[in-house]
């Protein structure tokens, strides 16, 4: 017996964590347990490890037949087959034709990404036309629904509100009202448009933000809000510390 096989063995079969973890959900042992030849011979039993362990190992695109007649070009001192220059053509089309296809793959998300961006700023071309919607330099638009009588926050200030946000399309993504309880935070530490669009109320009064994206979380995407998402805010300020 060669020397090499042992250590060999000893690596490939240390080696499970090495197996993708993809490959492996596709290919559980339990399939093909059952049909293993239990009378195999010993030196049959590690060659069949051997094969099954470096398969996990390779790229479900794997060619088996090419695979196997590689093996038995090499087991039999055979030249290979192609060159190191044509190996590394393939290697470069290869990896060129992974490219095009994580490419093909990208185009609907970012078709979609696009289409909801355009969505957004036409849903603000058009809101700020209506009637009662006001308009800061910095894009956010606002509609005081009710008159505070109390005290005006500024960016340092200490608030207590009580909120509800949702994208353009009317679905809501958080609500204190449905939590039952108002939220209190340091007016500096939020989103911009609520940073700018509180200092623009007083206690007691309520008001619409329709915030851009660039005054809200930008690319950035979280439970609820895709990137690029205009948010909508019912804000009722309850007190300013």
């Amino acid at each position: 017996m060669s020397k090499a096989l042992p250590i060999a063995v000893a690596v490939v079969l240390g080696g499970a964590a090495l197996v993708p973890v993809y490959y492996a959900s596709q290919h559980p042992t339990t399939e093909v347990g059952s049909k293993a030849n239990k009378n195999a011979s010993p030196i049959e039993k590690i060659s069949y490890v051997l094969g099954y362990e470096v398969a996990q190992q390779t790229p479900p695109e794997l060619d088996t037949k090419s695979f196997v007649k590689g093996i038995h070009d090499a087991r039999n001192k055979q030249p290979s087959a192609y060159t190191q220059e044509e190996l590394k053509a393939a290697v470069t089309a290869y990896e060129k034709e992974l490219q095009q296809k994580m490419q093909q793959q990208d185009k609907p998300e970012q078709a979609a990404g696009a289409a909801s961006e355009s969505a957004d700023v036409q849903f603000l071309a058009e809101n700020k036309t209506k009637a009662g919607v006001k308009t800061t330099a910095s894009g956010l638009q606002y509609i005081i629904t009710k008159e505070g009588t109390g005290k005006q926050p500024t960016a340092q200030s200490m608030v207590k509100v009580h909120y509800e946000g949702r994208l353009i399309n009317g679905q809501v993504f958080d609500s204190s009202y449905k939590r039952g309880e108002p939220v209190e935070f340091p007016l500096n530490q939020v989103i911009p448009g609520w940073t700018e669009g509180l200092q623009l109320m007083k206690e007691g009064g309520k008001a619409t933000f329709f915030i851009p994206s660039n005054l809200a979380y930008g690319p950035q995407e979280l439970p609820g809000i895709p990137a690029n998402s205009t948010l909508i805010f019912d804000v009722e300020l309850i007190s300013v510390k």
